[in-house]
């Protein structure tokens, strides 16, 4: 007996390759159960179709090539610190590998033995948060990279000084407390994010507090350090920085400037002409995991949750 192979037909033949590419559509943008009830079928088969339809999509698209500038984060995958570490083509603006247990050196070092040793020569740039395991798990194995420190982690940072420093004021009482109680989110977005209500109400508690004022004005300065093509103006920059903090009673400031320092070679390395690279794709991406998680409630089969976030980018077939 023989049966005859179309290419239309999906590898499980019940389905056309067709309805496949359907349900994944309908997959990306709604829940599983959602996706059952609307077409019919189990939660069961929507699951398995739709399984079937991203290993094909990894095996024809997914495979790791050429490779010149990559991101390295991690994704928090459960409560409790449980998370995988996540590799992305910078050049190309997608997820390549998703694994480990949690974010050691070890965790990295397998996807690096993943790579040939003609793979790791050409790694050129690798862009990374301030994380001393996968700095060193880097320097080990792709031996001529540079490494860049993502900005917006060290934004983040800095972020976090500001808010400390908002904290301190959380304790006035009276007509003074009006002006720094709910304003956490409003201090910390960049200005153009704002509404209309949002920058008044930015502006009044400037106003009110001259401390509080010196800190955002620093702290929105900051991110001109990135946009200098030399490291040696972008030193003095610093420099300059750093001098703006004397007198100013601002700690967490201080401690975040000796951070600065101890990592700035990391910070430094993209003012090289050649380490140009979009610093904003691991983080969009980071977006897009927590969304997916979101619809999903939190996803506990982590093969699954490998596979929406390595083809959440890729092109339909």
């Amino acid at each position: 007996m023989k049966v005859e192979t179309l290419s239309w037909l999906a590898s499980n033949t019940r389905y056309t390759k067709r309805y496949e590419r359907h349900i994944d559509r309908l997959c990306r943008e709604l829940t599983i159960k959602r996706v059952a009830e609307l077409e019919r079928l189990s939660w069961y088969q929507v699951r398995q179709i739709e399984i079937n339809y991203m290993n094909e999509l990894v095996g024809r698209f997914g495979k790791i090539t050429r490779l010149r500038a990559i991101g390295i984060d991690e994704i928090s995958i459960r409560k409790g610190h449980t998370y995988m570490t996540c590799v992305s083509d910078l050049d190309n603006g997608c997820p390549i590998w998703i694994g480990g247990e949690c974010r050691r050196e070890e965790d990295l070092n397998l996807f690096y033995n993943t790579l040939s040793d003609s793979q790791k020569k050409n790694i050129s740039i690798v862009v990374m948060d301030m994380w001393k395991a996968f700095e060193e798990s880097t320097r080990k194995n792709v031996l001529r990279a540079s490494v860049l420190y993502d900005k917006f982690h060290v934004m983040r940072h800095l972020g976090e000084a500001l808010d400390k420093i908002r904290k301190e004021y959380a304790r006035l009482k009276g007509r003074d407390r009006s002006f720094i109680k709910g304003q956490k989110y409003t201090l910390l977005s960049n200005w153009e994010n704002l509404t209309l209500d949002g920058r008044k109400a930015l502006k009044k508690l400037l106003e009110a507090n001259k401390r509080l004022n010196i800190a955002y004005i620093l702290r929105e300065s900051f991110g001109q350090l990135w946009s200098y093509q030399s490291e040696g103006w972008a030193r003095r920059f610093f420099e300059n920085w750093k001098k703006s903090l004397r007198w100013q009673r601002l700690k967490p400031y201080e401690k975040f400037a000796e951070m600065i320092e101890r990592h700035w070679d990391g910070i430094a390395a993209y003012s090289n002409p050649g380490n140009k690279v979009s610093l904003g794709f691991v983080e969009g991406l980071n977006n897009k995991i927590r969304v997916i998680q979101r619809r999903a409630y939190g996803l506990r089969d982590e093969q699954y949750l490998r596979l929406k976030i390595l083809t959440c980018i890729l092109p339909e077939i």
